[in-house]
């Protein structure tokens, strides 16, 4: 093209909008240029420059997954651009700018790369399904335990975990410095070269061929804390001489380095398989082998149903064959009482039983989904009650997040209401006991007078209890 006055303008114009769009490709920022006060920020940052290092990588692995939406990815990553240099300065600002950037994009490029579900995964849940069904004719209580005790994976494993270097506390637990037991010599070098430490007080490991490939596979347990416990797993394919992880290519990191330790965070619940929270939740997971292949069967509860994942270990999950089992129970009170906070047993009066009883017939036998905030008093408000006084005969707060709330009810002993909310551990169930359960009776207005009685539920799958499904699969109740 010729230059002269009158194309020049279209000509800026055309390096202003290719200048724009070059800035929101998947490169690194280039600190020579910063042209804004936010870029200025970000280079002098050290913390700050590898966020945009992970950012850039994972912009780039998910253009490439989505080559026929670069353009709308393209125009959304300039906006963000915008958003992001209105934080000038603020470092705080900026942080959280790309902290949410690099879990939205890494979102969409776990749905971009995910494993889908095939025929043979859809027959092994048809299987799964079937053979539970088949299982509640003789028992009714635990078909799925009973079946997922016969798929379970029990040999060609090797299971060890990091050594304590104070025994007696529990603390200072390091990656084993010799061979375990069962590791192989193959086995170990691959560890040492794939940079695992595993630093934690409960960090466990075990290999095992997930693939059929010959080669063993490995699998991490690594428990973080935290007020929920939760315990990550993640899953590592062997691949030459070192085992790699499906999810590092979701984390931004490129460095083989970087990916061991990222092996780990949980900042954007993309870096493991599945997690179970150890407390209060009823979550678990079982290595079983159905159709021929390796899965791992990750189950989460809750009042009156069982929900069962099929994870694919060397894959990134999404969607996911899913298994529901449904549940009634017929609920009792004990007569025979355990003392609330001590040693001992009490015996309830026939009345006190006969008003507990008559409540837990308001209860939902099966799963009844959000219960409490009622419209109307579960106790009569007396005429002398203040209306800011009144919400102590609705129901309580809602519970402790391990805790699950079945429901709110009425309990009329004589001529006094109180209230009782029936509690469960998210159907916790065991096999001589049954449910675990709790009712927690308050006087309304007067929380001195309570009293806590168990609850004895015994439970059996309903008619046409057992379905399949294809489900987004979450791992952690509330994350």
């Amino acid at each position: 093209m010729k230059l002269n006055a009158r194309n020049f303008p279209s000509l800026i114009a055309f390096l202003v909008l290719f200048a724009a769009s070059e800035r929101a490709l998947p490169v690194v920022l280039n600190c020579d240029r910063a042209a804004t006060k936010t870029e200025a920020a970000i280079c002098s940052d050290e913390n700050l420059r590898r966020l945009d290092m992970r950012l850039s990588s994972v912009y780039g692995k998910l253009a490439r997954a989505r080559s026929q939406q670069r353009d709308p990815l393209r125009q959304a990553q300039m906006a963000w651009l915008r958003t992001r240099d209105q934080c000038g300065t603020d470092e705080n600002c900026i942080q959280g700018s790309y902290e949410e950037r690099i879990e939205a994009l890494q979102a969409q490029l776990r749905e971009a790369i995910a494993y889908k579900p095939d025929s043979v995964d859809r027959q092994a849940l048809e299987d799964l399904r079937l053979a539970v069904d088949a299982m509640r004719g003789s028992d009714p209580e635990l078909p799925l335990e009973r079946v997922i005790d016969r798929l379970r994976i029990k040999t060609g494993m090797t299971f060890f975990a990091n050594v304590r270097e104070d025994p007696e506390f529990g603390s200072g637990a390091n990656f084993p410095t010799t061979r375990p037991s069962g590791v192989t010599s193959d086995e170990w070098r691959a560890f040492r070269a794939s940079g695992i430490d595993g630093e934690g007080a409960r960090t466990s490991y075990m290999l095992m061929d997930m693939d059929g490939d010959g080669r063993r596979d490995l699998v991490i347990d690594y428990d973080i804390g935290g007020t929920g416990m939760f315990l990550y797993t993640n899953v590592l394919h062997r691949n030459g001489g070192k085992f790699v992880g499906a999810y590092s290519s979701l984390q931004g990191h490129d460095d083989a380095q970087e990916q061991g330790a990222a092996a780990f965070e949980d900042n954007t619940g993309q870096s493991y398989l599945y997690a179970v929270g150890v407390r209060g939740f009823n979550q678990a997971s079982y290595w079983i082998s159905l159709r021929g292949r390796v899965y791992a069967a990750y189950r989460s509860s809750a009042y009156g149903v069982d929900t069962i994942h099929l994870l694919r270990p060397l894959t990134i999950v999404d969607e996911v064959p899913t298994l529901t089992v449904r549940y009634r129970y017929q609920l009792s009170v004990p007569k025979v009482q355990a003392l609330d906070g001590k040693t001992g047993m009490t015996t309830l009066d026939n009345t006190w039983h006969a008003a507990l009883t008559h409540s837990l017939s308001l209860v939902g036998s099966e799963a009844t989904g959000h219960v409490g905030g009622q419209d109307a008093p579960l106790c009569p408000i007396p005429e002398t009650v203040r209306d800011a006084d009144s919400s102590s005969y609705y129901s309580d707060d809602p519970p402790h997040y391990t805790i699950e709330l079945v429901a709110d009810v009425p309990i009329w002993v004589g001529r006094q209401c109180y209230i009782g909310r029936m509690i469960n551990w998210f159907g916790r169930y065991y096999p001589k006991e049954g449910l675990e359960a709790r009712l927690l009776v308050r006087k309304p207005g007067d929380d001195t007078q309570g009293r806590i009685v168990s609850i004895r539920g015994v439970r059996s799958v309903v008619s046409g209890g057992v379905s399949t499904s294809m489900a987004k699969f979450g791992s952690v109740k509330g994350m």
